[in-house]
């Protein structure tokens, strides 16, 4: 079955074209976009490790390593259409437009952080595993039935395959041919477990063969057939051919969490072999005349000051209010959750 399902790649590791057929598509402007979108959210990640390493911020899940799926795949998707993101998806939503100081704001635990700019459709990150696998059908279920060509993209990890809310979603899509784009980032670890100890299938793209929708498998850490793959899924949702499913293999370079020691499960060695996706890029644009040192010198200047500035804003709101996780959820609070509320606010005048 493995074989059925090759990973796609149109550079290799070391910034050369492996599928000539894309010569003609990719330009010095779009891997610029690319290289300054992936550079902005590596600059954002390491920031954010940095402040709750200095306790600025709560509990951080690192992307380093992916942020190749995650701009390629934001960049394919139109201004109108929905994104529904995993807690390591950051990177996507401040590629497709999240604003980066209400982003630094949702780790911070403000519920701030959880409103999107006007005129986005970028739906608050989902913790529990897969829930916004059904989510994401049900928005573009709502486009096709109100005949927009608008599509929903879906986020989600290897282990989220292993959830109930996956199949549920995948039938759903298949059965009323919704256009969902089901974009899985497969990192190999579902927080400490391997794939190979959640599931017997030798890869996640043959999934799609149980709904009958396309499966494709790409590699992750190449932006260029991420952006492309994603473009050809999504125009064929745009089209009402309905869903994909796409298998983007990757590797989280960290750990789960800043919670989390990856020592204790995953060999040291594994993934030294995996060269960066930023590096990949690099060598390509230098390979074709596109690197232009002054000008990187430049990004790199901007989007510290760019960084800096949201952490400004950010620290200037006051600390997140606790008893804010018992609103915005139900229109009228159930007994017991009121009871809890008050139960917490008499605790905080003692």
């Amino acid at each position: 079955m493995e074989a059925s399902y090759p990973v796609k790649q149109i550079i290799d590791d070391q910034g050369n074209f492996i599928d000539t057929s894309y010569t003609d598509l990719i330009d010095a402007k779009l891997a610029r976009h690319l290289y300054f979108h992936m550079c902005r959210i590596r600059a954002f990640d390491r920031k954010a490790i940095s402040l709750q390493r200095q306790g600025r911020i709560g509990t951080y899940p690192p992307f380093e390593g992916q942020e190749a799926s995650q701009v390629g795949s934001a960049l394919a998707l139109g201004s109108d259409d929905w994104i529904f993101p995993t807690y390591r998806d950051h990177g996507a939503t401040l590629t497709y437009g999240a604003d980066m100081t209400r982003m630094f704001l949702y780790w911070n635990g403000r519920v701030e952080g959880c409103v999107p700019p006007d005129g986005k459709n970028i739906f608050p990150p989902a913790v529990p595993i897969a829930t916004q696998i059904p989510h994401a059908v049900g928005a573009s279920w709502a486009e096709k039935r109100k005949k927009t060509t608008n599509i929903a993209i879906a986020y989600f990890g290897d282990g989220a395959t292993s959830e109930g809310d996956f199949h549920e979603g995948l039938n759903f899509a298949s059965v009323f041919k919704t256009p969902t784009v089901f974009f899985n980032q497969n990192n190999g670890y579902a927080i400490s477990v391997p794939i190979e100890k959640q599931m017997n299938s030798k890869t996640i793209a043959q999934k799609a063969v149980a709904y009958s929708i396309p499966g494709v498998r790409i590699d992750g850490n190449d932006c260029f057939a991420v952006y492309f793959e994603t473009k050809k899924a999504i125009d064929a949702a745009r089209s009402g051919k309905g869903p994909t499913l796409i298998e983007s293999v990757t590797w989280r370079a960290g750990a789960h969490t800043t919670a989390d020691d990856p020592s204790k499960y995953r060999p040291g060695e594994q993934g030294k072999d995996i060269v960066d996706p930023l590096l990949r890029l690099e060598r390509f644009m230098k390979n074709n005349g596109y690197w232009d040192k002054e000008a990187n010198s430049k990004m790199e200047a901007e989007l510290n000051e760019e960084i800096e500035a949201a952490v400004t804003a950010m620290e200037q709101f006051s600390e997140a209010r606790a008893e804010d996780m018992f609103d915005h959820v139900f229109a009228e609070l159930p007994a017991q959750l009121v009871e809890q509320k008050e139960s917490y606010l008499e605790l905080l005048k003692e």
